[in-house]
């Protein structure tokens, strides 16, 4: 079985339960959830949807560089949004991080987010 190595940085937000920011196995690194907290305050960045959609990313920049990787590695991306009319600003947002080829992508209406965030996303990443 392959080693699972934990990843952490304090230039995303620390867990805030019982799972890590990300785990590495073999040259898979599985993304957990990021939100729109701000690492060294710990509370949501803005109430403007914009500003929490550019945080989140900022996030995940973080987590995958400190598993020895970038956003462009990101092979399945999973947004998580609690109005999904909002739709249009994340893929702008995203067009600004992201380039083609693009991960596999799913956008998901949900009702609520921790912290009463209004995006979360998660991924996974091949390095």
């Amino acid at each position: 079985m392959a080693e699972k190595i934990i990843i952490a940085t304090a230039k995303a937000p620390q867990a805030i339960g019982t799972y890590s920011q990300a785990v590495k196995v073999g040259s898979t690194v599985y993304l957990s959830g990021q939100i729109p907290l701000v690492a060294e305050t710990m509370e949501i960045v803005s109430d403007e949807f914009e500003a929490q959609v550019v945080q989140v990313f900022e996030n995940l920049t973080a987590v995958c560089e400190a598993a020895g990787g970038s956003l462009s590695d990101i092979v399945k991306l999973n947004i998580f949004m609690t109005d999904l009319s909002n739709f249009a600003t994340v893929n702008e947002v995203m067009g600004r991080y992201f380039e083609q080829p693009y991960p596999a992508r799913a956008a998901i209406g949900v009702k609520q987010l921790p912290k009463d965030s209004q995006v979360e996303m998660d991924g996974v990443m091949e390095i």
